[in-house]
């Protein structure tokens, strides 16, 4: 009798097992599945940074801006995004819903030609699941090196930027939103790593 009760037993327990293991490799493949389509947005300009370096026309490609009124173009990794003019940074309700859209020049910083600091960003959202086009376009920001053309249209004119200076701050580093040479700049920010709000990944660009 007690053997037969432990072999029972023993099937109960390998059933539970096969049936427990089966549940958690789907929990698994169905995680990957939601975390790509999560961030499909991201892995796709990633792709095509990749395939458009292979096929090396990422860099002095000629893109056509969204408009002319205010927009910005990033040659080398085919981002192109129009911007959305004095948006408070500190208000997510306010720059949350404009980052749907587009990219956002920040409220109280210079705007191109007038010489200052021009800052504009674009946050990794805030939560990974909000990750959007305009997000991942910026998430690419970490491609660029010294030298690295940008180019912000403004009421009609084509202001260009090199690329001086790509570094991870502290997410409460406020400094680069003010004015930071003599010469006008460019200051783009996206919070890093992508999808979360830990840190600032800012690129600052000097004016050709």
């Amino acid at each position: 009798m007690a053997t037969k009760s432990n072999k029972s037993s023993k099937k109960i327990i390998s059933k539970n097992y096969n049936l427990h293991k089966f549940i958690g490799n789907l929990l698994i493949v169905f995680s990957l599945i939601l975390i790509y389509l999560i961030f499909y947005p991201v892995f796709k300009e990633e792709l095509n940074y990749q395939i458009n370096t292979k096929r090396g026309v990422t860099e002095n490609k000629q893109i056509e801006p969204p408009n002319t009124n205010f927009s910005i173009v990033i040659p080398k990794i085919n981002a192109v995004a129009p911007v959305f003019k004095n948006v408070d940074p500190f208000n997510r309700n306010i720059f949350l819903p404009v980052l749907k859209k587009g990219v956002a020049h920040a409220k109280g910083s210079s705007l191109p030609g007038e010489g200052g600091n021009v800052y504009i960003f674009a946050h990794s959202t805030d939560a990974f699941y909000n990750v959007g086009n305009y997000n991942a376009i910026f998430y690419l920001l970490g491609k660029l090196k010294k030298g690295d053309e940008i180019d912000i249209y403004y009421k009609e004119v084509l202001y260009k930027y090199s690329v001086d200076e790509i570094k991870v701050v502290a997410a409460t580093d406020t400094k680069y939103l003010k004015k930071l040479k003599d010469t006008e700049t460019l200051t783009l920010q996206t919070c890093y790593p992508p999808g979360t709000t830990l840190k600032r990944l800012i690129i600052t660009a000097n004016k050709i």
